[in-house]
């Protein structure tokens, strides 16, 4: 009776429904704090999404205010300067040019943003002044905007880099034109100066952070005003920042999330380029003050969370070793991925890349040579007279034929950075970056005496074996569109076709136009 007591407990129907419970109770605490870090991260995202969103239209507004400022500013000097030429133009008498400087002193006197009006005759001697006095022995000849009009023709007003005044010992920003006789010859430049200090009373209007940046500056990079101050900013290159070497060649106006090269601080920028003028203003407000206010509200809820989250702690680390388990999961999974991006970019037949494994580095390559001026070239090529080796031998033969000659091509590419592709069908294509047209035309009649070397039989083509036609096209690329070297070494690949095969032809950019 005891053995079958105890035989009828150690099986009775409510113990086997523990384990269930207990299953059903992990499994829902473990939902409930996934639910709570999900609401939580959720939360955040959209928060932090929405503080960049709004610092995004800040700086873009603040840009635009920026940029219809400046022109504003330019535009009234420039009137000034188209006033300035037509009365002098005509080599006016003494009078009227001690009337016009009168009048110079005035427009000066009246116009905020003006340091200084002058007048320069084609030897850089000062003819009129908006100032009272002169320097000594005064002569402009050697300032860069002389310079640049003595020796430009162009009538446009230019805007040159900061300097400081030689009259008053001011930074000025110059913007000047050139002034011809009636023939046409070099007359003589005409300046209007603007105050530096203009720009910065301009600039404090704004509210940006204690890290924050406001800059005025020429399209090359070079800075001409900056908020905050400082002498050795005026003057410095910003040519290598990311606004000037990757963004601004893609869109005049955007907003961007950088590091400044300058002091190193992250800032999210608003850009703009003038329309009128050679000019980039851009404003900006560093990473730490936009997140500020949300780095604080997710601190403060994480605490809340993290005390709620300390009731379930076992329930906490079920949650880590399940986290881990996925972690080792996803580690598979991106393994599994590379490995079938691999075969998703590679030829089946021959082990080549495959055209879009082609086409998206072409397009990398090609960006790459815009930025560092570098040359690029594209070798085309296809096996002469295919369709009747096919017809002659079977599409087994052929199969093999193509397969010796992507061999063939690979045996002659040697740099890690070269490209070798299957385009299509019996067409190859090899991709050969810093590379010039010389280099290319030498690795394409390699490749060609490759594989003529590896005579394969072909009774339908003249030279009595498998041989290839090849086509070559190089070129230092100004534009961002890449497909003009598939399509110009496609045209070298005709070229060879039509001139017997069997043969290199090499086209030059300057033959391409």
């Amino acid at each position: 009776m005891e053995n079958r007591s105890e035989d009828n407990t150690r099986h009775s129907p409510l113990q086997p429904r523990r384990l269930p419970a207990t299953a059903i109770s992990v499994v829902f605490m473990a939902l409930v704090t996934l639910s709570i870090l999900s609401i939580y991260w959720l939360q955040a995202a959209q928060s932090k999404a929405y503080e960049l969103s709004q610092a995004k239209l800040v700086s873009g507004n603040l840009t635009w205010s920026m940029a219809q400022q400046a022109t504003d500013t330019f535009d009234e000097a420039n009137l000034i300067l188209d006033e300035l030429i037509d009365r002098i133009k005509d080599n006016p008498s003494a009078e009227q040019l001690d009337k016009t400087q009168k009048l110079l002193k005035r427009r000066v006197f009246t116009t905020e943003q003006l340091h200084g009006l002058f007048y320069y005759d084609e030897n850089g001697n000062w003819i009129l002044t908006s100032f009272d006095s002169k320097p000594e022995a005064p002569n402009n000849a050697d300032r860069d905007y002389f310079i640049f009009h003595k020796n430009n023709v162009t009538l446009s007003p230019r805007i040159g880099r900061a300097i400081r005044s030689r009259t008053t010992g001011e930074w000025i920003i110059p913007l000047s034109r050139r002034i011809n006789d009636s023939e046409g010859h070099f007359k003589g430049v005409v300046l209007a100066t603007i105050k530096m200090a203009y720009f910065d009373k301009f600039f404090s209007t704004f509210s940006i952070d204690r890290k924050g940046a406001i800059f005025l500056a020429l399209p090359d990079g070079t800075i001409i005003a900056r908020r905050p101050f400082a002498e050795e900013f005026i003057g410095a290159s910003l040519a290598k920042g990311e606004i000037f070497s990757i963004y601004l060649p893609k869109s005049p106006a955007d907003t961007v999330m950088i590091k400044s090269i300058i002091d190193g601080v992250d800032r999210l920028f608003g850009y703009r380029l003038l329309q009128k003028y050679p000019l980039v203003v851009a404003a900006a407000n560093s990473r730490e003050a936009i997140f500020a206010e949300w780095k604080t509200g997710t601190i403060k809820m994480a605490l809340m969370i993290g005390a709620v989250l300390l009731v379930n702690l076992l329930v906490g680390l079920l949650l880590i070793k399940k986290i881990r388990y996925g972690v080792s999961v996803e580690n598979h999974l991106k393994q599994t991925r590379a490995a079938l991006e691999k075969l998703v970019l590679q030829d089946a037949l021959t082990g080549l890349a495959n055209r879009r494994h082609l086409e998206n580095s072409l397009q990398q390559e090609w960006l790459r040579a815009v930025r560092h001026h570098s040359p690029i070239s594209l070798i085309m090529l296809d096996i002469d007279y295919f369709k009747s080796f096919n017809d002659q031998y079977g599409h087994i033969a052929g199969d093999h034929c193509i397969a010796s000659v992507a061999q063939a091509i690979a045996q002659c590419i040697h740099r890690p950075s070269d490209l070798a592709a299957r385009y299509g069908g019996e067409e190859f294509a090899v991709l050969l970056p810093d590379t010039d047209a010389e280099g290319a035309y030498s690795i394409a009649e390699d490749i060609r005496l490759a594989v003529l070397n590896l005579a394969i039989a072909h009774d339908g083509n003249l030279a009595r074996r498998v041989t290839v036609s090849l086509g070559v096209y190089a070129c230092v690329p100004e534009t961002a569109e890449y497909k003009q070297l598939l399509t110009q070494a496609d045209s070298a690949l005709y070229r060879a076709k039509r001139s017997g095969r069997n043969q290199t032809a090499c086209l030059s950019l300057i033959e391409a136009g």
